[in-house]
């Protein structure tokens, strides 16, 4: 018979509890949603979809591409460290 230790699975434990977890996909749809906001034709796209070398796509450079999708990505990796910083065990008292 070998010494080691048994190991008990009755008391496992998540590491964040719920709350966290909830945060943590509030925070990936967020990034998600700044992603596909980020999303569009190239710079060489003509508006029918077709591609040309010749021709210049200004939408590219639109605000919502350059300004607001970036915002958002970065608002849902702020609520990705505000979901780990969170602390589960903390109530309303303290």
């Amino acid at each position: 018979m070998s010494k080691m230790a048994k190991i008990d699975d009755s008391k496992f434990t998540f590491l964040f509890g719920k709350k966290n977890y909830i945060f943590m996909a509030l925070g990936v749809v967020v990034i998600l949603i700044g992603f596909f906001l980020m999303m569009g034709a190239d710079a060489n796209t003509r508006p029918d979809g077709t591609f040309d070398p010749n021709y210049w796509n200004d939408g590219i450079f639109s605000w919502r591409r350059i300004r607001l999708a970036p915002f958002i990505v970065l608002l849902g990796f702020a609520i990705e460290v505000y979901a780990i910083m969170l602390n589960p065990d903390k109530t309303k008292s303290e």
